[in-house]
């Protein structure tokens, strides 16, 4: 569904990626590990278009689509749930969602989208008319996920979605994608929290300044001693 090959990336003269190839599978719950600084959040930023590669291929259902337009990726079928969530703070929690939803195809499937993303997310029932930025960590994280369903993407890009949020709260966002990838929609997850995003995955990768280290199951990778101590810290 989704081959990057030999991905560079840089902020003006400092490489970010240094030539990362992989694979994610249609329908597949892939995610990526590793510390800070490796390169996680550069990588799925360059996958959504929002940054763009200085040499490499990435290939989206047999199309290339290294060079489209960042607003372009979106038509091509991937949404991103980008780190910190970036919700439209004093506009209301509908308005954030219908956001998602501008393109043509999307918009025709609206009502039907935003049934589901309750579905999924109950607790934003009674928050719609309610700006966003009033809501809580969690909920505001349900919104972003949510505006990005809200595109009916085949992909699902998710960077760092347990960030700043509780342990309880983690567990249910954990839950909400394990629900979105049972029901068809790739995903490709990067995050910190390894123990969470092994126990989701069907595999994973480890990326380490810049490049990818190791690549396996999670139980393969949990196996692996020098990839648990020196890459997933634990």
């Amino acid at each position: 569904m989704l081959e990057v090959r030999d991905l560079k990336v840089s902020y003006g003269a400092a490489p970010a990626l240094w030539g990362v190839s992989f694979d994610l599978r249609k329908g597949e719950l892939l995610c990526t590990v590793g510390p800070n600084g490796a390169g996680k959040t550069t990588l799925i930023n360059t996958l959504a278009g929002v940054l763009r590669a200085r040499s490499g291929r990435i290939t989206f259902e047999g199309h290339d689509i290294t060079a489209l337009p960042a607003h372009r990726f979106c038509e091509a079928g991937i949404a991103i749930v980008p780190e910190g969530r970036r919700l439209f703070g004093s506009m209301s929690v509908l308005e954030n969602l219908e956001i998602g939803s501008m393109l043509p195809a999307a918009k025709a499937q609206r009502a039907k989208s935003l049934e589901s993303v309750l579905a999924l997310f109950p607790a934003l029932k009674v928050k719609l008319q309610q700006a966003a930025g009033e809501l809580s960590g969690g909920q505001q994280q349900m919104v972003a996920i949510g505006r990005a369903l809200m595109a009916r993407p085949r992909l699902l890009l998710l960077d760092e979605p347990s960030l700043g949020l509780s342990p309880l709260i983690v567990h249910e966002m954990f839950s909400a994608i394990r629900r979105v990838h049972a029901e068809g929609t790739a995903v490709l997850l990067v995050e910190q929290n390894v123990s969470m995003a092994l126990r989701v995955a069907d595999r994973a990768y480890v990326l380490e300044e810049g490049r990818m280290v190791a690549e396996g199951t999670p139980d393969t990778l949990m196996q692996n001693e020098e990839v648990r101590r020196a890459y997933l810290g634990v």
